[in-house]
């Protein structure tokens, strides 16, 4: 019997059973870019992690909604509530206009998640295009005595909530540690408290991007949007909401914070969050000089790689570690998941070629095989646990290679499981997973008309032929495989 799926819950510090409120349909929510400069890696991860989630779900035959936001207006320097807003900040400094920066770094994102084969969610509404709906929610607070207006600017109150609910149930947080820490107010500040945040906030005349609201002139603050376009699409109480371990605080906290204190509901069931990336043990930032975009990791252009690696190598070695820890870069790490990732896509081109042929069953063998598919399952139903799956994948691939290589006959696992092998491990690598095969047009008929060149010379013992021909596939990352019944080729491990 096949285990059940369970996911680890920010929310509980706890491994639950997944249980969605209307099975089979579940809505997901993922934190998505603030679009004012190339996306890195960091957020390349925590979009690959729920891109496979996203999968598994379906895989499992559950309907899945999945909402991405797109942030364009509201986020501020520092993740804070004062300074300027990132996306008009970028349009000062280029001198354009707001949104040509935003559909430059949309564009650029989509464009990144494509070559990693990420898939697009089913909704991606944007900050800007839901104005209206973040001014309602503040009045609503507003209404109820939980936000107030200080000079055109709204802020949520943060003790106030706290004396019926829990502000810091999501971080584990107590509101009189963060009452003591950071600085105290100053007379120039507007809030009743430090630790209340912006709602709303007042435009600045130089301020671009402005809206009108019951308050004056201005433009929602960065928590808002998320607590707005998750409870529009998913309703008040949906599944899951996703993001990386740095918006657990504040951001999803306040998110928490206001759903709770305008719909008196918490928002999601399971909070996931992903974890960060370093490099050779040290974090990934811009001031240390090791943080790398897409594009120079794929060309290898920086000073810190020996050599460039594929999008389906750098989602190999991501989909190595489970989502939650954290993924150190190394040029030796990179190198062995290109070694992993072109070993997996032989063995899907050797799955494709198999056929059954009847004969003598082993319950042995097939027993082994069964409990190798069992394990695949496990891994992912224990939260999404994509290395262990690799793992028991190359397990199963053993099985495979030993058919291909006539170790193993496909007779002894009986035609329903020899199927049904084949299958897992075509949509656990591919639909499941997310790799494909990474290729020049044509060139299956290309290495295959080569191959047809080296047989000829062999079989006529032109062997100065033979090895050039070796030579120059092996040169283009192919191997040929000189097998008793047949002469084949395969990408190269090396």
């Amino acid at each position: 019997m096949q285990d059940k799926l369970k996911v680890y819950n920010t929310l509980t510090h706890e491994k639950e059973v997944f249980e969605p409120y209307n099975a089979p349909y579940v809505g997901m929510y993922v934190c998505g870019p603030t679009v004012y400069n190339d996306v890195h890696l960091g957020n390349v991860r925590t979009f690959l992690s729920f891109d496979v989630m996203y999968r598994y779900l379906i895989h499992l035959g559950y309907k899945v909604r999945y909402v991405r936001n797109i942030t364009d207006v509201g986020h501020l320097e520092n993740d804070a509530d004062e300074g300027e807003d990132k996306v008009a900040k970028k349009a000062k400094l280029e001198n354009l206009e707001p949104m040509e920066i935003v559909q430059r770094y949309t564009n650029g994102f989509h464009d990144v998640l494509r070559s990693f084969n990420i898939l697009p969610p089913s909704i991606e509404p944007t900050a800007t295009g839901h104005i209206v709906e973040q001014i309602d929610m503040t009045r609503k607070l507003v209404e109820k005595g939980l936000a107030y207006e200080v000079n055109g600017s709204v802020y949520f109150d943060v003790e106030k909530y706290n004396k019926e609910h829990h502000y810091g149930i999501l971080s584990k947080r107590k509101i009189e540690d963060l009452m003591d820490s950071g600085r105290s107010l100053d007379g120039q500040d507007e809030k009743r408290n430090k630790i209340d945040f912006a709602l709303w906030k007042k435009a600045s005349p130089e301020h671009i991007m402005r809206w009108e609201s019951p308050w004056g002139l201005g433009f929602p603050g960065w928590h808002m949007e998320c607590s707005v376009m998750s409870t529009k699409y998913l309703g008040n109480k949906f599944d899951i909401h996703g993001g990386g371990m740095d918006l657990k605080f504040p951001h999803h906290e306040c998110e928490i914070a206001q759903c709770v204190g305008a719909n008196e509901e918490s928002p999601a069931k399971y909070w996931l969050h992903t974890n960060m990336l370093t490099v050779n043990g040290q974090k990934m930032s811009k001031s240390l000089g090791n943080s790398f975009l897409p594009r120079e990791l794929f060309s290898g252009d920086h000073k810190l790689l020996d050599r460039g690696y594929s999008p389906m190598t750098v989602r190999f070695f991501m989909l190595q570690s489970h989502y939650a820890s954290t993924l150190d870069f190394s040029n030796e790490a990179l190198l062995a998941a290109h070694k992993g990732y072109k070993k997996m896509i032989n063995g899907l081109k050797v799955a494709n070629d198999l056929t059954f042929e009847a004969g003598e069953e082993d319950d042995k063998v097939k027993n082994t095989v069964e409990k190798i598919i069992q394990n695949i399952y496990r891994a992912m139903n224990d939260d999404f646990n994509t290395a262990l799956a690799i793992g028991q994948l190359f397990n199963l691939l053993k099985k495979i290679n030993s058919i291909y290589t006539g170790q193993l006959s496909t007779g002894s696992l009986g035609e329903d499981l020899f199927n049904e092998m084949l299958k897992v491990y075509r949509e656990m690598v591919t639909d499941v997973l997310g790799f494909q095969e990474e290729k020049v047009n044509n060139a299956d008929e290309l290495i295959d008309g080569l191959l047809e060149i080296y047989k000829k010379a062999k079989e006529e013992k032109e062997y100065d032929k033979v090895d050039e021909i070796r030579a120059m596939l092996k040169s283009a990352g192919v191997v040929v495989k000189d097998m008793k019944h047949k002469i084949d080729w395969a990408y190269d491990e090396q």
